[in-house]
């Protein structure tokens, strides 16, 4: 790239000594041939080319900061769900708990009465009747106590099952990584749950070259083993997530940590997509930058930790939000 730079200033320079007007970056072109040398022409020709892509670089980067956007509000509306889903198993279990101790009151009472019903019969049979409808009415209250804790004890165990196969498939996943990765070195490459989630770290040192967004082969190693996983995992949704550490960088290519992580996951995605053929409607790709370490920046150790991109497998969540709807 530096050899560019001076390829550029150097027929910049023939140009203006040879008394040729060149144009500006972003000016429009002028009508004509361009007055000059053949490198003239060439050098502004491909300055023309590097203006362009430099502007196509920032539309894609602001479309990828509005989604990443849009992604995390997305994310805050789930750990809400997930919040509001508790709190309903919560107040059902406290109910289940108050129907559960009043239904044993009411049989202990019902057992009780009956007693004193059988006793009093004997001794007033002019008044058998009144007991009896109290014991009626006492049975039709323990019947319909009987119903409600019926109903509530289904909704609990309905919203328990839901919780418990998402937790499940989330587990089953994490077996089926580890076993298909176990060539790869923990220092390169780790998976864990957490949330519910699956998170699966790779190191810059297996996926990327210093500064740069390419995957190297070792990487694409990992990522076919994993795309293979996936696969067969339709109900997954896939996050990739590019982490750096705070080194400052500053390239042609990228301004700073923020935009080589977005370029990094953005690449990790396109190969998902197109070499891989995983449905591009699972796929997210969002970049971090420095802003979520795993450990202090302070030592080469964390920073070199703080340098991954992370795979985020999420089971959907339809048939938690179907049964809400219902």
């Amino acid at each position: 790239m530096r050899n560019l730079y001076f390829t550029i200033i150097s027929g910049l320079i023939i140009g203006l000594s040879s008394c040729a007007p060149v144009y500006k970056c972003g000016e429009e072109k002028p009508p004509g041939s361009l007055a000059g040398s053949n490198r003239l022409k060439a050098v502004v020709n491909e300055r023309d080319e590097l203006c362009e892509n430099l502007k196509l670089s920032s539309e894609e980067n602001e479309f990828l900061t509005k989604r990443y956007k849009g992604l995390a509000a997305e994310n805050d509306s789930l750990k809400q769900i997930e919040s509001e889903l508790n709190a309903e198993l919560n107040e059902l279990q406290s109910d289940f708990n108050e129907l559960t101790e009043e239904f044993t009151g009411l049989q202990k009472e019902h057992l009780a009465l009956s007693e004193r019903y059988s006793t009093m019969m004997t001794e007033k049979i002019n008044q058998g009747y009144l007991y009896d409808e109290r014991i009626k009415e006492k049975e039709r209250r323990l019947a319909m106590k009987e119903e409600a804790l019926k109903k509530r004890e289904q909704e609990i165990n309905e919203l328990e099952r839901v919780i418990a196969r998402k937790d499940s498939i989330s587990k089953r996943l994490n077996n089926l990584l580890r076993e298909a990765l176990l060539g790869f070195d923990a220092d390169q490459l780790s998976i864990q749950i957490k949330d519910g989630k699956v998170y699966v770290s790779m190191s810059d040192k297996l996926m990327f070259a210093s500064g740069k967004a390419e995957v190297e082969e070792k990487g694409k190693e990992a990522l076919v083993v994993l795309a293979r996983v996936l696969k067969k995992n339709p109900e997954f949704q896939i996050l990739v997530e590019g982490h750096t550490d705070n080194v400052p960088i500053s390239t042609s290519i990228y301004k700073d940590n923020w935009d080589l992580s977005v370029a990094r996951a953005t690449s990790m995605v396109r190969l998902l997509e197109k070499e891989y053929e995983l449905d591009p409607k699972r796929l997210t790709a969002s970049g971090r930058g420095e802003y979520e370490p795993k450990a202090s920046n302070d030592t080469p150790q964390g920073r070199a930790k703080n340098r991954r991109t992370e795979i985020i497998l999420s089971p959907k969540l339809d048939e938690i939000m179907k049964y809400l709807s219902e």
